[in-house]
């Protein structure tokens, strides 16, 4: 592992910027109502929340290891991620929700947040993603709509899933 204050012919890693990511949401091949893979809804969100697996760990206490427990890998639990965006005439989150919500129980889609950077051409490019499965809407709010406000009314979908796969290096893919 290089540390950032080494230069090894290559560019030194920068932090990359929150602000620039897109969400899309397909109908995965394996869906049985699904003919291949499919776009449902993507765009711009103005945030997303809830990247994040977590493991809880296994503690053993092994006789004749007196000096602390013997830790292992436990079960791998996934947050409930939040999306949320400006309210336009599209309704294709709401559709989603409500027909999952009326009982359309296998309509399950995969989800994948791509961050991008921009070349040196100023061209954008994805660096990242991180892909979910089997996501589920578990929530849908729209704006709260008061006359005394002024910003952009702002819409949000609550979705949990069944794994989170990181993939790095998608510069090389495109």
């Amino acid at each position: 592992m290089s540390g950032q204050g080494e230069n090894r012919g290559t560019i030194l890693d920068y932090p990359l910027p929150v602000f620039r990511f897109e969400v899309r949401f397909t109908v995965s091949a394996d869906n049985p109502e699904a003919s291949g893979e499919r776009l449902l809804c993507g765009g711009a969100f103005s945030e997303c929340s809830g990247l994040e697996a977590t493991m809880e760990p296994r503690a053993i206490k092994a006789g004749g290891h007196n000096y602390g427990e013997i830790q292992r890998a436990g079960r791998v639990s996934f947050s409930t991620v939040i999306l949320k965006r400006g309210v336009t005439r599209n309704r294709d989150l709401w559709k989603w929700f409500e027909l999952v919500a009326k009982g359309a129980y296998a309509y399950r889609l995969k989800a994948e947040v791509t961050l991008f950077d921009f070349d040196i051409n100023g061209e954008k490019k994805p660096v990242m993603a991180w892909e979910m499965l089997n996501a589920l809407p578990t929530k849908f709010k729209t704006a709260d709509f008061n006359s005394t406000f002024s910003q952009a009314a702002i819409e949000e979908l609550h979705f949990v899933h069944e794994g989170l796969i990181h993939k790095d290096n998608l510069e090389q893919e495109t």
